[in-house]
């Protein structure tokens, strides 16, 4: 799960309605299937911790945002499992309400890829 949660370019892959990627230095700007991109600074990418913050900065009508994916081991060797706890901060409070709805499918479909892909995983290493 790390693997990919970690790697700005792959959130195309999971997160619904984003149907592209770019970055430039710590900007990532996603677009939207509308056509409308949305710059993102990326605040931490920890390999320790496996913590991922980015805040939204533009074009969207938010005065503070920060987004924060930590990723912890709970599984055995022999068994690997992890948990993603991802948390959002967003002013004006309606607009939790708009991202509440993809932020759930987007783990939806995280947890369904990497279950797919389970068998690919080598003996040991956390999901």
């Amino acid at each position: 799960m790390w693997d990919v949660l970690r790697d700005p370019m792959r959130i195309v892959e999971w997160f619904p309605g984003i149907t592209g990627v770019s970055m430039e230095g710590a900007v990532r700007t996603i677009v939207m299937a509308s056509g409308l991109p949305v710059h993102e600074d990326i605040v931490t990418i920890d390999n320790r911790l496996r913590r991922f913050q980015y805040r939204i900065t533009g074009p969207l009508p938010v005065s503070f945002h920060l987004a924060t994916m930590d990723v912890i081991d709970i599984g055995t060797p022999e068994s690997p499992e992890s948990l993603l706890i991802y948390s959002t901060e967003i002013v004006p409070d309606p607009m939790s309400f708009v991202l509440d709805g993809a932020t759930a499918t987007a783990i939806a479909n995280l947890a369904s890829i990497l279950n797919d892909h389970a068998e690919l995983r080598p003996t040991g290493e956390p999901r």
